[in-house]
């Protein structure tokens, strides 16, 4: 199960979500959607610790956070 989900048709590219990544696994990608913005995402799944930082940054509620039972 993924842990981290993007809703990247409403991701504006802002870097908050990076910013706010204690583990530092977060990235603007080279992927671009639709508004023609970078989209976030993560670049190693196994490090995350669910933490939520990324979400609660994001102004546009892009972010789902998981957590494994």
């Amino acid at each position: 199960m993924k842990k981290l989900l993007f809703n990247e048709s409403l991701c504006k590219g802002c870097g908050l979500c990076v910013s706010a990544c204690p583990k530092k696994i977060l990235k603007l990608g080279n992927k671009i959607n639709a508004m023609g913005y970078a989209v976030a995402e993560c670049t190693d799944e196994d490090s995350c610790i669910s933490c939520a930082f990324c979400a609660t940054m994001c102004p546009d509620c892009v972010i789902e956070v998981h957590k494994e039972v």
